[in-house]
């Protein structure tokens, strides 16, 4: 017998939408070199590991290179896996332990919603090559512990970016985050989310970034609450909502794979 495997579309209520993620519940922990084998084969953006632990789950993500510390679509995969397989009942809360510390998700109506730590940014000097790769002039350039953050003037500038992944490979960061204002009338910003050094050259949907780029906003919007577009190929919204230290993002899920790892 097998261990189930489902890929999950997360940040969308469509299928063939948003950010895929793999997420495999196991009975009992497995090796990091055996989970990132999985995730190389599985060749989605992340593939989530949850093996449980007492009231919680303990949950890993991976993308094809690497193990990252914080993932926003696939623990919201994770928790629609969950409820939808029966591992939790409706109404219970899922509550994960993270490299990132205890994290929740509370069905919300039709959507989840996520409890993740704010990851606040600073004002920096971009790194060589980042402005060149990313071909674009920055309104602002801020670094977090994880990723630059890049102000762009405008949602058009943004759409239109055709970044040079090999030279942004040079710069030393787990992502890129680049953003604007939104200009279509129901959204207040839009981004987009390179990572070629973890593997992906351009994530669909990134919860993650939204950690960082809640507070960015509100210091610029001076509000707490906001309707956010990832504005990749594939496209997905999150809904942003800060509190004290922490950023909520809510999103929908749709499982669209079903299937059994025989190894």
């Amino acid at each position: 017998m097998g261990l189930k495997i489902s890929q999950v579309d997360a940040f969308t209520d469509r299928p063939f939408a948003g950010n895929p993620a793999a997420v495999c519940v196991l009975p009992e922990a497995r090796e990091t070199e055996w989970m990132q084998n999985v995730a190389q084969e599985m060749n989605l953006s992340e593939t989530a590991f949850l093996v449980k632990e007492n009231d919680l789950y303990n949950l890993r993500w991976f993308t094809p290179g690497i193990e990252v510390e914080l993932c926003g679509h696939a623990t919201l995969a994770s928790a629609h896996v969950l409820w939808e397989e029966g591992h939790l009942e409706p109404d219970q809360q899922a509550r994960f332990s993270t490299r990132s510390g205890i994290l929740t998700a509370d069905r919300i109506g039709s959507q989840i919603e996520l409890d993740f730590p704010a990851v606040t940014e600073s004002a920096s000097d971009p790194a060589d090559g980042l402005l060149e790769g990313l071909g674009i002039d920055a309104v602002y350039v801020g670094r977090n512990r994880m990723d630059y953050l890049v102000e762009v003037a405008s949602e058009e500038i943004l759409r239109a970016m055709t970044p040079n992944f090999s030279q942004l490979k040079s710069v030393d960061v787990r992502g890129i985050i680049v953003t604007s204002k939104a200009s279509r009338s129901g959204l207040d910003f839009v981004s987009r989310f390179f990572a070629p050094n973890s593997g992906i050259d351009e994530d669909p949907v990134t919860g993650s970034a939204h950690c960082s780029l809640g507070p960015y906003w509100r210091k610029h919007l001076n509000k707490d609450s906001f309707t956010a577009y990832q504005a990749s190929a594939r496209g997905g919204t999150v809904k942003v909502r800060l509190v004290d230290d922490r950023v909520r993002l809510a999103g929908s899920a749709v499982t669209v794979m079903r299937g059994e790892l025989l190894i």
